[in-house]
């Protein structure tokens, strides 16, 4: 069966399509295009062009309009003349199969939208058999209804339809469609098959679980590369993968974490994206569920992204459809090193913009607006992590007494021990 998504790590040139529209405008899409672009990069493609138009919405045809895809035809066959031929075209937005089959038909280069990409990412980076049957259910699922598009040789090859009605299609429309029903009953009974396979894992996790003792447990959660394996390295003294690159951490990692006299057990968690693909959400189930079972949830947030705010609000969206939204959750501003700010002019009386904010602002603004119950810090220059060992320490410990009142475990506060011992 044709696979249509990366499979391999190849320095392939791409080219990023997006919209403006109603909903989104030129700014916005410009952010989101550079994470598309840090997508790529993370997937192995070098992005060598850019390629927007403002619509009222993405055609159903092509996505883009007829002139702008003979636009983006024209560029790639002058490169070509040029040599240096373009790989793919991206789209920074889930496409249909419809869509796919035209856009392919007009360009005649591989075409990925932001899902298979995310998908070919995820694909890469899974390491366990749990990831991996994860991330292929995930693809099958996206694979189904696009199945249709795998066979457009055999409509070339018959030309038409009904009943003789075209060159050549008498004998071929039958295996076109024997293949194609065979292709779905194959996903289908490997979709049933993965299921029962995560259902399984679903099990074994929530006995490992139970197993776990009576401590509190805590999740790091958060968009896509904002520091959560290095705040997860820093707090547990342990050596979980970290790079700048998207979706760095697919697999939960739990460590038990003691500060001062306390236990407790920390999950470093896969992170969230803008569009993350419903399939993906459900295929991750069993990864998810260290977040639905978590008693605190810390919100790591990149602050130095020119965009922190709307990825805030996307993984408290997510966090909303996984029903945690109610969970206690303390917000972690991180990588305060890496903030950046333009300081006005003292003649200039236009209103400030977000890029004027110093992170002294900044920071009274978001303590008031969550009532002191977020940090600021810096997990790669050690910047306030004791002040931030000491409030996760505080609101631990304020949970496990509520959860375990009778429970003994805490651990003797060796300082404390010591100086009555001296005392006496």
């Amino acid at each position: 069966m044709k696979e249509f998504v990366i499979s391999e790590v190849k320095a392939e040139t791409a080219i990023l399509v997006g919209l403006i529209t109603k909903d989104q405008d030129e700014a916005k899409t410009k952010e989101y295009l550079d994470e598309l672009e840090f997508l790529a990069d993370t997937a192995g493609a070098v992005t060598v062009k850019r390629f927007t138009q403002r619509l009222a919405s993405p055609s159903q045809v092509s996505y883009v309009g007829k002139g702008k895809l003979q636009e983006i035809k024209e560029y790639i066959e002058r490169e070509a003349d040029a040599e240096r031929e373009i790989g793919m075209v991206i789209f920074d937005d889930e496409l249909s199969a419809k869509q796919i089959r035209n856009i392919e038909a007009e360009l005649k280069v591989k075409i990925l939208d932001r899902t298979s990409l995310i998908l070919d990412i995820f694909a890469m980076r899974a390491q366990t058999a749990n990831a991996k049957t994860q991330v292929e259910l995930a693809q099958y699922r996206y694979m189904l209804p696009r199945l249709q598009r795998l066979w457009t040789h055999l409509e070339r090859q018959g030309g038409g339809s009904g009943s003789g009605g075209g060159k050549g299609s008498v004998g071929l429309r039958g295996p076109g469609e024997t293949q194609l029903e065979m292709d779905r009953r194959i996903i289908l009974h490997r979709i049933t098959l993965l299921k029962q396979r995560l259902l399984e894992i679903d099990k074994q996790k929530t006995t490992q679980r139970k197993n776990r003792g009576r401590m509190i447990r805590v999740a790091l959660v958060g968009y896509t590369n904002v520091g959560k394996s290095t705040l997860m390295n820093l707090l547990s003294k342990s050596e979980v993968f970290a790079e700048n690159k998207l979706f760095a951490t697919l697999d939960t990692t739990v460590r038990k974490v003691v500060v001062d006299n306390l236990p407790f057990l920390l999950a470093d968690t896969v992170g969230f994206i803008r569009k993350l693909p419903t399939d993906l959400v459900d295929s991750f189930k069993s990864t998810l569920d260290e977040t639905r079972e978590a008693d605190l949830l810390l919100h790591i947030v990149d602050i130095s992204h020119p965009d922190f705010e709307e990825q805030i609000k996307v993984v408290e969206k997510t966090l909303g459809e996984l029903g945690c939204a109610e969970k206690p959750t303390m917000m972690v501003f991180n990588k305060i090193d890496a903030y950046r700010w333009v300081d006005k002019e003292p003649d200039d009386l236009t209103p400030a913009t977000k890029e004027n904010i110093t992170l002294d602002e900044l920071e009274h603004t978001w303590m008031a607006r969550l009532n002191d119950n977020c940090l600021f810090i810096s997990a790669k220059e050690k910047t306030n992590i004791e002040e931030f060992r000491q409030a996760l320490y505080k609101k631990v410990r304020e949970l496990h007494v509520q959860k375990y009142p009778y429970n003994d475990f805490l651990y003797e506060d060796v300082e404390e021990t010591e100086e009555e011992s001296l005392g006496s």
